[in-house]
């Protein structure tokens, strides 16, 4: 049983899993659902203030902190016990693509020419990790939610400001990585 975990999944079964949250949260009545919101809720459990922002009552909401705690463990238990750093297959285009710009290490999930201290104080370190997190979090904070929220509890709840977010995710990712990222990776 533990192989067929190991195994990927095909794109259909995760994504009906996926899809299935959506009605099940509507049905236990909950409308909100997405990552960057518990970064409100763990700020107003911790550092209760006078900024109305953090002012509500946030344990309506804990049902999302249990949700991220299981992404947490899921990942790490994952790691451990149902990968094999060894065994990254990547595209022999993507390797050729990737060797254009100067990234060797492609034997493992995070490139150390990319995901490194070392490369944290580059130019190209800094623009893609520090400004890179910078951007989606602002973004997340200016659009009123991440992807997940906008793109499968908004969209399903008929919400236009969700189907505009959507879209300009959409639109940002394909600018990004077809024509903003292999300037960046050449620096």
């Amino acid at each position: 049983m533990l192989e067929v975990f190991k195994q990927p999944w095909p794109w259909y079964v995760a994504g009906g899993i996926i899809g299935l949250i959506v009605p099940a949260l509507l049905i236990l009545g909950n409308k909100h659902f997405g990552i960057s919101a518990n970064l409100r809720h763990v700020c107003a459990a911790c550092f209760p203030a006078n900024i109305k922002f953090f002012q509500y009552d946030w344990k309506k909401e804990v049902w999302n902190l249990f949700f991220v705690a299981g992404i947490l463990i899921g990942g790490f238990l994952s790691v451990q016990f149902l990968s094999n750093p060894h065994e990254v297959k990547v595209s022999p285009a993507l390797v050729a693509e990737m060797k254009n710009y100067g990234i060797n290490d492609t034997g493992s999930l995070l490139p150390a020419e990319i995901f490194s201290w070392e490369s944290l104080l580059s130019l190209r370190g800094l623009i893609l990790l520090a400004g890179g997190g910078f951007l989606v979090g602002f973004g997340t904070r200016y659009a009123g939610g991440c992807t997940s929220g906008h793109s499968m509890m908004g969209l399903s709840n008929l919400q236009l400001p969700s189907l505009v977010a959507t879209i300009c995710f959409m639109a940002g990712g394909f600018v990004m990585a077809n024509l903003i990222l292999p300037i960046i990776l050449r620096l």
